[in-house]
């Protein structure tokens, strides 16, 4: 059994009743509408976000998930597509996950549409139940990860990022919607306010880990879901090169930053930098720092008893580090 199936073992009920519920979520009397939301149902990704909402929501409450656990899945799941979506037109892609992506299918204008029809979707399925706790709290991730997009943008092109700017654009762009969806789990089974804060924060950092991992594997060779060094071509400040940035003397800084500037389209040289913040100890201390950050991770759990759920929680940080692509 793969480690995602052994994760998701303990809600497999769970996980099929979201499914349905989530399908049914998505429906329109615009067939056009229809035919998209199914190609996107049907084309589903590793669904790690409501696994953290049913894990969390089974390790915190005895008596189980609810009705309110389940549209809380529903509305991360839409609102998350929607992001999705939007990004494929931003980042003019055209693929996702290895099919074609919906702009790539029907144009960038239905693709902007059915993104904002998903995210309307999934307001209204919160303000209709009246779950406006939980509305909040993924209310919250949303302006966040707008922020962190944009906060990325604008730094990027003047490649003057420090460590903890870096911080703050990947806790906005990638760990703050883990951290709804653990936060949002516990909401919608306990009124208990630390104990949300406590799983909001165990999101959190299992987020900052994710995203560092994902930063190292633009200096992998190994074969996974983007091409090596497509992070530099972009321009984008991830943390090994942030910290060989600051640890080197002005004249390799420029002749990086020239790189990357300039050069960002010429593979050799593109190579020459990846080859410079690997001899520079850049992947290191990335490694470091995500090790860091899943030692928190785990801490956070400790004051729960052990269960399956708990157990498939501690097995989810480890593959967050370990996972190959």
């Amino acid at each position: 059994m793969n480690i995602t199936a052994q994760i998701k073992q303990p809600i497999q009920a769970e996980m099929e009743l979201f499914e349905k519920k989530f399908y049914q979520s998505m429906t329109s009397h615009v067939a056009l509408l229809n035919r998209i939301t199914y190609y996107i149902v049907n084309r589903k990704g590793k669904q790690m976000r409501p696994m953290f909402v049913f894990l969390v929501a089974k390790m915190v409450s005895d008596s189980g998930v609810n009705e309110r656990t389940y549209r809380g899945a529903s509305v991360i799941e839409l609102i998350h597509t929607a992001t999705l979506v939007h990004d494929d037109v931003v980042d003019d892609s055209n693929q996702r996950r290895g099919f074609f992506s919906i702009n790539a299918l029907w144009k960038n204008k239905i693709a902007v549409l059915v993104g904002d029809y998903l995210l309307s979707k999934g307001l209204l399925l919160s303000i209709d139940n009246g779950d406006f706790d939980l509305l909040q709290i993924i209310s919250v991730a949303v302006r966040e990860m707008s922020e962190g997009e944009l906060l990325q943008i604008e730094k990027a092109r003047r490649l003057d990022i420090t460590e903890d700017v870096y911080y703050d654009i990947i806790r906005k762009k990638t760990a703050t919607l883990i951290a709804s969806c653990c936060a949002l789990g516990a909401r919608s089974v306990s009124e208990d306010a630390s104990v949300v804060e406590n799983m909001r924060n165990f999101g959190e950092l299992i987020g900052m880990a994710f995203q560092i991992k994902d930063d190292l594997f633009d200096y992998t060779d190994e074969v996974i879901g983007k091409p090596t060094g497509i992070d530099i071509k972009e321009q984008k400040m991830t943390l090994p090169l942030i910290h060989v940035l600051n640890s080197v003397s002005k004249k390799d800084k420029d002749w990086v930053i020239n790189s990357i500037k300039n050069h960002n389209k010429d593979k050799k040289r593109v190579k020459e930098v990846i080859a410079f913040v690997k001899n520079n100890r850049g992947l290191e201390y990335a490694e470091n720092k995500m090790e860091e950050f899943r030692i928190k991770a785990l801490e956070c759990l400790k004051s729960f008893p052990e269960s399956e759920y708990k157990s498939a929680l501690e097995l989810m940080v480890n593959y967050v580090i370990e996972r190959k692509k």
